[in-house]
């Protein structure tokens, strides 16, 4: 496997020590021995100590030495009778897909098992969360895990409109779309930043394979989001943007009020898509938008100020979406099936 989820060594940690002393970035460590950020954090907390100096002056040090028996300490203790004490190499790679690529532990196992990755030992994913709950693995903690969704189902109570949605109400979607048993119906958001700064993410996600779409707009306005689809249109080409957005399902900001804007085709005559409008304060009715949010939320905490953060950023994030192992399609990703949509599309 790949270097950059192995442990440290303590020759690694001897370099540690020398790039401390000299005031190397904690970046520049991860860069040079091939980990994550948060990996050299916790290294440095693991042999942190008090140094004495001749003047009785105090400072906090690293020592690669305490840190080395930490480690072999924690290996000790933890290692006899649990299935991956002696399989250094798997739990390695379990650390490394947690922490820098932010997977959740039942898509690591159900890709491991899907692209029939081979290790000397295997857990199952209660295993997985106990010995991260007990501290088995060294560099990965519960704070390291997506926040964890209650899975009963939430009741809501259906809130009576004031007034009529300006385009059509979600009422009047056909009932296909409910079913998911179609492609080409999406639904639409915008996850904003930090308060008081005006850069937003627009999210599209495809009801069907939970395909993403996300555009980084300047601002929260209507005129942003038809700019951002008429963008995403010219891309693909009219008579296909049409074919793959059949609808588009959003609530009732004040970003989607141009809702003629975002039907109208912007390369020629007549309509690109159709939009309805949810129920007020029923989030729920785009609820895999709301999901998909929270994968963004991962890498964008909310109150994330988005005002540095680049479209080359974004892609990353959307490639990391789409290719993210799904339980609900037997571990394969969202882009393995929208390939496959859009292949039938293409076909036809």
């Amino acid at each position: 496997m790949g270097q950059n989820y192995s442990h440290f060594t303590f020759s690694d940690r001897l370099k540690i020590e020398a790039w401390q002393r000299v005031g190397t970035s904690k970046q520049t460590m991860a860069d040079e021995l091939g980990v994550h950020i948060s990996s050299i954090y916790r290294e440095l907390k693991r042999g942190v100590y008090t140094h004495l100096n001749s003047d009785y002056t105090t400072e906090t040090r690293y020592s690669p030495d305490i840190a080395e028996e930490k480690y072999q300490e924690n290996l000790r203790a933890k290692g006899t009778g649990l299935k991956i004490g002696t399989d250094r190499e798997y739990a390695a790679y379990l650390e490394y897909k947690v922490s820098a690529e932010k997977y959740a532990p039942g898509a690591i196992l159900g890709e491991i098992k899907r692209k029939g990755l081979q290790f000397c030992t295997t857990i199952s994913k209660t295993t997985f969360y106990r010995y991260i709950e007990d501290g088995v693995f060294l560099t990965i903690t519960n704070k390291d895990l997506p926040v964890k969704r209650n899975k009963d189902k939430q009741k809501y109570d259906r809130v009576k409109p004031s007034r009529a949605p300006r385009g059509k109400s979600i009422e009047k979607r056909p009932e296909e779309i409910d079913t998911r048993e179609t492609f080409g119906h999406w639904e639409m958001d915008c996850v904003e930043g930090k308060k008081g700064t005006r850069k937003t993410l627009l999210v599209l996600t495809e009801r069907k394979t939970r395909r993403e779409i996300i555009r980084l707009m300047k601002d929260k306005t209507a005129a942003s989001v038809v700019k951002a689809l008429d963008g995403i249109e010219s891309e693909m080409g009219a008579d296909l943007f049409a074919r793959v957005f059949l609808s588009i399902t959003v609530d009732n900001g004040s970003e989607f009020t141009d809702y003629e804007g975002i039907e109208r085709s912007s390369l020629g005559e007549g309509k690109r898509t159709a939009v309805y409008f949810c129920h007020p304060y029923s989030s729920y009715e785009r609820g895999s938008n709301e999901n998909q949010n929270k994968m963004v939320r991962r890498h964008y905490p909310k109150g994330y100020d988005f005002t540095a953060v680049t479209p080359a950023d974004i892609r990353r994030l959307e490639k990391w979406i789409n290719n993210y192992p799904r339980g609900i399609f037997d571990y394969y990703s969202s882009a393995d099936l929208y390939e496959a949509c859009l292949n039938s599309i293409l076909a036809a």
